[in-house]
């Protein structure tokens, strides 16, 4: 669905977009978050769905998840609002998992299934029964029809059939991920193995009914602001892409600023090669890197990190141009585990004298 503006991203804006009033304004945090789902779609008549309640519901998890606030069970009584006013600081971390589905938003779609659509015509040849190594395809008045018992989802009648009128349903969400991790529940609605999940957000993007939310620290980020502490925000260099022809870069950062973001920077870590005339390689030949890492208000070592970034400044000289030794070459190769590591670093889950780590920086 990227680069698609539809509904599901419609809703998505409008939730981030009540989330981040809530915390501006604040208040009484418990009461306004009840009548979020009122405010975002109000009236009487469903928009997306067969009931008004059912889109509500799906609407007041996504405003939990987009504060950080675990889904609620579906078959336990509580309060949209359980955990919101713990949840009002700006030190607070996500409750792990970050990706969530929510279960009855989700629409149960096969796994994977190769299906004869009406595209059939129940041509002569009859190509496709002759290609199926299991004899999973017979014609029954005049169309082809697929045995699922017996169909081994090879595809290979797929690319027979002259009219393509064979196709292949897959749950998209477990289509996109590349790490094995979304299975279908005793309902037939997905769910995700967290032992597998790596958190891409894949799953998030390809869903077409928006069950799959991952969770935010928009309230948190803005209460730090609203502390006082000096929060920056870290952009991917496709931000530019983003918001249309109109919008460039120092709007976007002026728009930032005056949310209460002390600066804007971009989050990619990239080489910057001094040059003359030019060429790269040439002239003093120094290079420097640079990069913002992310602080959520991790924990480390026993003590909570604030919302924020650290500056990273690596800088290296390349005397030698494509001629550099094997020792320089190694050392450009591991610029690119800096990031990851730094991360690992911070969160706790990778010791100090890690090889890769801070030590790598001195010696860059």
């Amino acid at each position: 669905m990227r680069g698609i503006y539809n509904s599901v991203t419609d809703i998505r804006r409008k939730v981030f977009t009540e989330i981040a009033r809530l915390a501006y304004e604040g208040g009484d945090y418990a009461k306004k978050i009840e009548e979020l789902p009122y405010k975002i779609l109000p009236g009487h008549k469903a928009s997306y769905r067969n009931s008004i309640f059912l889109e509500r519901a799906i609407i007041g998890e996504r405003l939990r998840l987009g504060i950080g606030l675990p889904l609620r069970a579906v078959e336990e009584q509580s309060a949209l609002s359980d955990g919101i006013e713990e949840s009002a600081i700006a030190k607070k971390y996500y409750d792990d998992p970050l990706i969530n589905i929510i279960k009855f938003a989700c629409n149960a779609c096969p796994e994977k299934k190769i299906v004869v659509t009406d595209s059939c015509q129940g041509c002569l040849s009859h190509q496709c029964t002759e290609v199926c190594p299991k004899d999973a395809i017979h014609i029954v008045n005049g169309k082809s029809l697929i045995d699922q018992d017996k169909c081994i989802k090879c595809g290979r009648c797929m690319d027979a059939c002259p009219y393509h009128a064979i196709n292949k349903l897959e749950r998209p969400c477990a289509a996109s991920c590349g790490m094995d991790a979304i299975h279908s529940d005793e309902d037939g609605c997905a769910e995700i193995d967290y032992d597998k999940c790596v958190s891409c957000g894949m799953c998030l993007v390809n869903c077409p009914f928006g069950a799959i939310v991952d969770k935010g620290q928009i309230f948190q980020t803005i209460h730090a602001i609203k502390e006082g502490h000096e929060v920056i925000a870290a952009v991917a260099p496709a931000f530019v892409g983003q918001f249309g022809p109109s919008v460039t870069p120092d709007k976007v950062k002026g728009a930032l600023k005056e949310l209460g973001f002390a600066d804007v920077v971009e989050v990619a870590i990239g080489a910057d090669l001094c040059t003359i005339g030019g060429l790269p390689g040439q002239g003093s030949g120094k290079a420097a890197v640079h990069g913002y890492l992310l602080l959520s208000g991790m924990v480390c070592h026993g003590k909570e990190a604030l919302p924020g970034f650290q500056a990273i400044h690596l800088h290296g000289t390349d005397t030698d141009g494509a001629d550099r030794t094997t020792d320089q070459k190694r050392k450009t190769e591991c610029q690119g585990r800096i990031h990851r590591s730094l991360r690992c670093q911070k969160t706790g889950s990778q010791p100090q004298e890690h090889p890769f780590g801070y030590r790598l920086c001195a010696d860059l």
